[in-house]
């Protein structure tokens, strides 16, 4: 079938050919022939990405009456984002449509340029639920004249709270109006909604009811809490062409995590609910513009976000509501695109994973997180095929290349490309430079997590001092400007160390807390990690300052710092009182 077939009018049959689409999705399929003839109201269950704007856009556009410039269709979605997006694909279909007007009425843009839009007259009204209730306080908006309402992501405007709304909203639409309902689930209050306001509708699904979409692959890591931020750079960094959108569950863990991402120098950026409205548009624009390359959200910010060629949703954390994973997942995998979403879960979490494959009749596969030198060996691998495909213009490094090659010219082929590898072997080292197995079993049992640090990572168990066995090996000591006037202990010190450093706990040996400063001890093959790892970290929101423990002195409890050759002998950084 194409959409000649669909019997739509040569105006959008010249608009949808100059978009590039040649033949209907599913539901566009099945629906528009229903949806053109007005007559009844419409349930359409289909996962975000599946067309389903294009389903009830041109079916709209097809009856619309252009020459009436008051409002006849009024369309309901849940946020800003969704909203401008769907008011942008209908003036596309409609671009050859003489008369048409489409108006978009959101919250954090002024209303009074809405207000002025809609009394120069408009034919179609998309509007979010809260500032649509704004209007119709104001008596702004005429809806006598709706023939046709449409609730785009209805699942999701019930999960914002927006059920009052909708109900103010829907309670004084005229009765001979047609309802079409778009919803990616069928549960609870959408039910709800669709017995009250809906007469008989006309039922489609696209694959099965609350079922995630067939072209996603559900990868499942089971890690401990503590290794997930050292997983994710590990996969981050494998997966070099990761367009990914992360999930957290709280908007502190969110900035946390994406500050933590920056600082490593990943292109990241946070989206939640303490951004202001420019903040958040700056930063949907930078993501879209792929200037960043991961958006770290929460499930309330990102509701509503419709942006194509999302390759990765990682899920962080597991949602409460195991309907939000089909929500989250299905901003990947759109419009007929394959696309990944990997979960981090404890092992004490694997009963979630299966509630998830049951409800949703998905299957994850466990994956595997590579060690550190498996992630350095890929990058490198990564970076030799960058620098054998790039493209040479010789008149373009002409004045450059003679000093250069002068410089190589005692080195054979083989003596360059080392060179070359241990340069940047040494950097990614500094993240990547162990063997730590990750991955735990689905058998472990869950730790009892301590007093945790602040930071994008959670709690690590806890290491008591003087533990250190014998067998451990050459022991290095580091000092470091965290004590017990900061309100940290042990079990905070060991935190810190893994986390950042990617090493287990087994690695640190005696710990030693001063007020003003702590002295720990780690294996002597770790130190270069932790020295690296911990260049950038930080606790309870402040940079820490690390050094080699300087000779002289003996800390609280007998243990003599040792000096090693070469160590830096900068200040600690000056706390913020």
């Amino acid at each position: 079938m194409n959409f000649q077939s669909l019997g739509l009018k040569p105006e959008l049959i010249r608009a949808v050919t100059e978009m590039g689409f040649e033949t209907p999705m599913p539901i566009q399929e099945q629906a528009i022939p229903v949806l053109m003839s007005g007559s009844t109201d419409f349930v359409g269950l289909a996962q975000t990405g599946t067309g389903k704007t294009g389903a009830y856009g041109l079916a709209l556009l097809q009856r619309l009456d252009a020459s009436r410039h008051a409002p006849q269709v009024l369309i309901l979605c849940p946020t800003r984002e969704l909203c401008m997006q769907i008011t942008g694909e209908l003036r596309q279909f409609g671009r050859y449509l003489k008369g048409f007007k489409v108006v978009a009425v959101y919250g954090g843009a002024m209303i009074s340029a809405q207000i002025a839009e809609i009394r120069r007259g408009v034919q179609v009204v998309v509007a979010t639920p809260g500032r649509l209730c704004d209007l119709m306080r104001r008596k702004a908006l005429d809806l006598s004249g709706v023939t046709t309402a449409v609730l785009d992501e209805a699942d999701e405007m019930l999960n914002m709270g927006f059920k009052e709304d909708l109900d103010l909203i829907l309670d004084a639409l005229p009765d001979e109006v047609s309802t079409w309902l778009f919803s990616a689930t069928m549960q609870g209050g959408v039910a709800a909604i669709a017995r009250k306001y809906l007469d008989k509708p006309f039922e489609i699904t696209i694959g099965t009811r609350n079922q995630s979409a067939a072209n996603l692959v559900h990868i499942a890591y089971l890690l401990q809490r503590a290794h997930r931020y050292v997983a994710l750079k590990r996969l981050l960094d494998v997966e070099t062409e990761m367009f990914g959108l992360i999930f957290r569950r709280t908007r502190r863990e969110a900035q946390e995590l994406a500050d933590a991402l920056v600082r490593d120098g990943y292109p990241a950026e946070a989206l939640h609910g303490d951004l202001s409205q420019s903040q958040r548009d700056s930063v949907m624009r930078h993501f879209r513009n792929r200037q960043v390359h991961l958006l770290i959200a929460t499930d309330v910010a990102a509701r509503g976000l419709d942006i194509d060629d999302i390759t990765h949703v990682i899920h962080y954390d597991l949602p409460d509501d195991l309907e939000v994973y089909t929500h989250r997942s299905g901003r990947t995998a759109r419009a007929g695109k394959s696309g990944v979403s990997l979960v981090f879960a404890s092992p004490s979490e694997n009963f979630r994973l299966r509630q998830l494959e049951r409800t949703l009749r998905i299957r994850f596969t466990v994956g595997k997180v590579p060690d550190g030198r498996e992630a350095c060996r890929r990058m490198l691998l990564a970076m030799a095929a960058k620098l054998a495909a790039t493209d040479v213009v010789h008149a373009a490094i002409a004045d450059y290349l003679p000093p250069v090659v002068e410089v190589f010219q005692s080195l054979t082929k083989d003596q360059l490309v080392a060179h070359l590898v241990a340069a940047e072997v040494k950097h990614y080292h500094a993240t990547h430079g162990t063997t730590t197995d990750l991955n735990a079993s689905s058998a472990t049992p869950a730790r009892h997590e301590g007093h945790a640090v602040r930071g994008p990572q959670s709690a690590h168990a806890p290491r008591s001092p003087g533990s250190r066995r014998e067998a451990d090996g050459p022991m290095h000591r580091f000092q470091i400007d965290i004590g017990r006037r900061d309100r940290a202990n042990e079990g905070a010190i060991v935190r810190l160390v893994c986390e950042n450093a990617g090493i287990q706990s087994s690695t640190i040996g005696r710990i030693a807390m001063e007020e003003n400063a702590s002295f720990f001890e780690v294996q002597a093959q770790a130190a270069e990690q932790v020295r690296g790892g911990l260049r950038q970290a930080r606790f309870d929101g402040r940079p820490v300052a690390l050094r080699d423990a300087v000779a002289g002195g003996r800390t609280g409890d007998g243990m003599r710092p040792n000096s090693a050759r070469g160590a830096s002998q900068r200040p600690f950084h000056q706390r913020p009182r």
